[in-house]
């Protein structure tokens, strides 16, 4: 037996599912939606925890990219999609957080319109720049920009996605403002950057750390009290002279508002066991991902995080001057 048929059994005990319930749920594949393309920070996490939650729930779970508008095209369709545990929307600090500042007639509200169901992996942020752009650390990227902010310009997964906020954050520190390109995902962007077409970018470990260890892209900084294992060599913000660039994405897993609460936590349930499966947690270690803790995988946590994160960000995003017409 191995260790994922064991968690799935170990999932029926904790909650006291009967076969009988265990066979209703579910009894076809569950599709996750992701607000962005494909080959995101967002995307990959859905797509490293998709294979081990199919596993667990003897059921294809499927990852499905629905782009647009910075995300809230897709969270838009999650949230009116049929309350049963077969649709699911993997949103992130973008999509759940900042879109409430951005837009002002925004189609949901992600305090009220979702069943929070876990947190599943935080994102360190990084600036990384192109390879010919002539900088060779942060401190010389920062007087760059002050220099030739009007020249520049910066590649987001679209208006309001994490990587969008942090450089609008950088942005705001640096009292610069380089032209900002949105693309449809923070993977359209990073191809951007690798093929030249735009000079930085601002985003997750877990989207770009690949091609700095592949010498294809220059790792400036990393927006975190400490260096991280999976790019030892790019420095802190402290290091460098910002100390108060400081940046975490998250991505997160939510149902549409009246799923039933059996059907949540036993996707959270199966989520938990996903991320402590020992393959599953070295491919997001080593992409430089942040696991929950123990008391940050519930719902209840969840639910909170969202509110936290709103009123932190919208204040932002509001002194930024920002809104986007949907």
């Amino acid at each position: 037996m191995n260790i994922l048929t064991r968690l799935a059994g170990a999932i029926a005990l904790s909650f006291g599912l009967t076969s009988g319930a265990l066979a209703q749920y579910p009894d076809r594949a569950i599709t996750i939606i992701v607000p962005f393309a494909a080959g995101g920070p967002t995307d990959i996490i859905s797509r490293i925890i998709a294979d081990p939650m199919s596993r667990i729930l003897k059921q294809q779970v499927l990852v499905e990219n629905a782009t647009g508008a910075g995300g809230t095209v897709g969270v838009t369709r999650a949230k009116n999609a049929a309350p049963d545990g077969y649709t699911l929307l993997m949103g992130n600090l973008g999509t759940q957080a900042a879109s409430v500042g951005l837009y002002p007639k925004l189609a949901y509200d992600p305090r009220t319109d979702f069943e929070p169901i876990i947190n599943t992996a935080g994102t360190p942020m990084l600036v990384v720049a192109k390879k010919d752009l002539p900088v060779k650390d942060f401190k010389e990227f920062i007087a760059y920009v002050k220099a030739n902010a009007s020249k520049m310009n910066y590649g987001t997964g679209g208006i309001g996605a994490t990587s969008h906020l942090t450089c609008l954050f950088l942005d705001s520190l640096l009292g610069a403002k380089p032209t900002h390109v949105p693309f449809r995902g923070s993977g359209p962007a990073l191809n951007a950057l690798l093929g030249g077409q735009v000079d930085y970018v601002c985003d997750q470990t877990v989207g770009v750390v690949p091609s700095i260890q592949g010498g294809q892209a220059n790792g400036l900084v990393v927006a975190m009290p400490e260096r991280l294992a999976v790019v030892p060599n790019v420095p802190t913000s402290k290091e460098q002279g910002l100390p108060e660039f400081q940046a975490v994405g998250w991505n997160a897993l939510f149902a549409p508002k009246g799923t039933p609460k059996d059907i949540v936590m036993k996707v959270n349930a199966a989520v938990r066991a996903a991320l402590d499966d020992e393959g599953t947690k070295k491919r997001l270690l080593d992409l430089g991902a942040n696991l929950p803790t123990e008391n940050e995988r519930t719902p209840e946590w969840l639910a909170q995080h969202v509110s936290k994160e709103i009123d932190k960000w919208v204040p932002v995003i509001k002194k930024a001057g920002v809104t986007v017409s949907q």
